[in-house]
């Protein structure tokens, strides 16, 4: 009877010993349920760690990219603000010394045409003829040191009507090519307005130097006849 006490007593202090242990590695959590001690630290480091790495990681930024309509009317209405609305200001020099030259190539074969135009409508139309008068439209046209008689080709001497031939020619040049400078000059305007169309476009397209070639060999076995292989080159371009 003693040695059962005795049992039962030891078995009891055992069982107190591993109650208190076990509430010894536990705590609580804010709900009331019990998580162990390395849980609880485990859980608490991955905190830590989220709101390291949310500290440390940069706010997103909003990226522009510009609207290629809107690219387009705001060139159309300033020649060159499609690409001042790009960004693109390397551009302008470009743009603005294409339609420079294009007014100045204008300008120059219309003054001339204009000349040309009004010695040949004078010498054609004036009664009083006097290829000496220097007052005269088609006489102040000639170069100086020329007269009409010394304006023919080949050795020929000239005269009114070769003179006349060549006042003609040249005013249809010179309209040809005013007319080839307006036609450039639109050419130019066209190209401006797509260039902003498709600046606009690309903006955001990834044109990083970083291109490479890869060439290897890739070899490949039939699963059915293992005496059979087939070996070829792979190229891969980055």
């Amino acid at each position: 009877m003693k040695q059962r006490l005795v049992i039962l007593l030891f078995t009891l202090l055992q069982l107190t010993c591993l109650q208190a242990q076990h509430h010894k590695g536990t705590e609580t959590t804010d709900e009331g349920n019990w998580v162990s001690a390395s849980e609880l630290h485990a859980h608490d480091t991955t905190q830590v760690v989220v709101l390291e790495a949310d500290t440390l990681l940069p706010e997103p930024k909003n990226t522009w990219k510009p609207n290629p309509m809107r690219a387009v009317w705001m060139g159309a209405i300033i020649p060159g603000y499609g690409q001042i609305y790009n960004r693109s200001y390397w551009k302008l020099p470009i743009v603005y010394g294409a339609f420079m030259g294009c007014a100045y190539a204008i300008t120059w074969t219309n003054g001339l045409y204009n000349d040309y135009k009004t010695a040949y409508r004078d010498i054609v139309t004036d009664p009083d003829y006097n290829p000496t008068d220097p007052n005269k439209s088609y006489v102040a046209i000639l170069p100086k040191g020329y007269s009409i008689e010394s304006t023919g080709t080949g050795g020929s001497m000239g005269g009114k009507s070769k003179y006349t031939t060549h006042l003609q020619n040249n005013m249809n040049s010179y309209r040809r090519y005013r007319d080839i400078s307006i036609v450039a000059t639109v050419i130019a305007y066209a190209l401006s307005l797509i260039d902003a169309y498709v600046d606009a476009q690309l903006y955001d397209f990834d044109i990083s130097p970083d291109l490479s070639l890869n060439i290897e060999p890739q070899i490949n076995r039939d699963p059915l006849n293992q005496r059979s292989t087939e070996v070829r080159l792979a190229f891969t371009l980055k």
